[in-house]
């Protein structure tokens, strides 16, 4: 597949993008060459080749989860002894709304 110049001026100008003469030559050039890379991934026999997903296959890609609980939890005076402030077990902050 190639694009002529009328279809890359039309690009760029849904793409918002100004384009000098020399530069729509120029984009004409490399999108040509990407279509073409495209066009010979798609030679690529893929017939039997089961889809990826995440470098594992579909079937096995799970998430594996964690158990959720507490690892280093009942910490609060420790934490709360380099605060500034402190309202019993918690931050004490500056009024900010009137």
């Amino acid at each position: 597949m190639s694009l002529d110049t009328a279809t890359i001026r039309r690009i760029a100008s849904l793409a918002r993008i100004r384009l000098d003469d020399s530069e729509v030559q120029q984009a004409q050039a490399e999108i040509n060459g990407i279509l073409g890379w495209i066009e010979q991934l798609q030679e690529v026999d893929t017939d039997g080749v089961e889809p990826m997903a995440g470098g594992s296959p579909v079937a096995q890609a799970k998430a594996r989860l964690r158990p959720d609980v507490v690892t280093d939890g009942g910490q609060a005076d420790a934490i709360l002894a380099n605060a500034p402030d402190r309202q019993g077990e918690y931050f004490g902050v500056p009024k900010v709304v009137e």
